[in-house]
């Protein structure tokens, strides 16, 4: 009726100075970032007998996933989980646990988003300065219900330093319970040097039944909102800052959160 498909990488494949050279893999370098041919190869041929299927994924670092995005109605992220991985993973597909992680990297779509790794600048590289479309951004995760943001508040005056306290109220709107991860993102709007597009300072786990309503409060410590100045240096400056709250990333599918302004004096 349904095939739970576990596939993935292994620590054979990915790591450093590993004496290993096959199509995607070289000395323990991605030089692609897809699954192995033979595993997608096997999931396209088990996709062709029209049965639901469940991809479970092991691996390590992210994976471009762009035809079983499209083609796979369920794929859970495991990562390499430890001995009670299989009851773990049997309790999320069987619906005994609602899941609610969220993403650690960035999945791109290809390695051909990412500019050739010559130096050490950040550009084009991880959610903070990526401009391109990610598979899945930074930060994201579903779960067997939903979730609804309103009221994102915070005090009318800030000075330049201080905590400011973000609070949203946060609703179940599905039928299930579970757990939401409530996260905030700052974007530098005057910035006099180049800054991240956005960048995570806060987030909260909560957990909601359905139906409940909860008013969640983040504080934001005043140096989340400093700069690195064109003499290298750390400061903290007046300035009007973008403040996101919500399920995910600034603009990611899914999300569903809420922006407001600040300006530190």
């Amino acid at each position: 009726d349904v095939v739970v498909m576990c596939m993935g990488l292994t620590a054979r494949l990915e790591g450093e100075e590993m004496d290993i050279a096959i199509e995607g893999f070289k000395s323990g370098d991605r030089t692609r970032l897809d699954l192995p041919d033979a595993q997608q190869e096997l999931i396209k041929e088990i996709h062709r007998l029209g049965k639901p299927i469940v991809l479970i994924l092991l691996n390590g670092s992210a994976l471009a996933l762009n035809w079983d995005k499209e083609n796979i109605p369920a794929i859970l992220e495991a990562w390499y989980p430890g001995q009670a991985a299989g009851a773990a993973i049997a309790d999320v597909i069987f619906g005994d646990y609602n899941p609610g992680g969220r993403l650690p990297v960035t999945f791109y779509k290809s390695v051909s988003d990412l500019p050739a790794f010559e130096n050490y600048t950040m550009a084009g590289r991880t959610y903070r300065y990526f401009k391109g479309e990610p598979l899945y951004p930074f930060g994201y995760g579903l779960s067997y219900t939903s979730f609804q943001y309103d009221d994102i508040k915070m005090a009318d005056h800030n000075k330049t330093g201080d905590t400011v306290r973000v609070t949203a109220i946060v609703k179940n709107t599905g039928a299930m319970a579970g757990d939401e991860v409530v996260q905030v993102y700052i974007t530098n709007l005057n910035s006099p040097v180049p800054t991240a597009l956005r960048a995570l300072k806060g987030f909260k786990r909560i957990h909601l039944t359905p139906g409940e309503v909860k008013t969640v409060e983040i504080a934001i410590p005043g140096d989340a909102f400093s700069i690195i100045d064109a003499k290298n240096k750390r400061v903290l400056i007046p300035g009007k800052f973008e403040i996101y709250v919500g399920g995910g990333q600034p603009g990611a599918a899914g999300a569903k959160g809420l922006k407001t302004t600040i300006t530190l004096n």
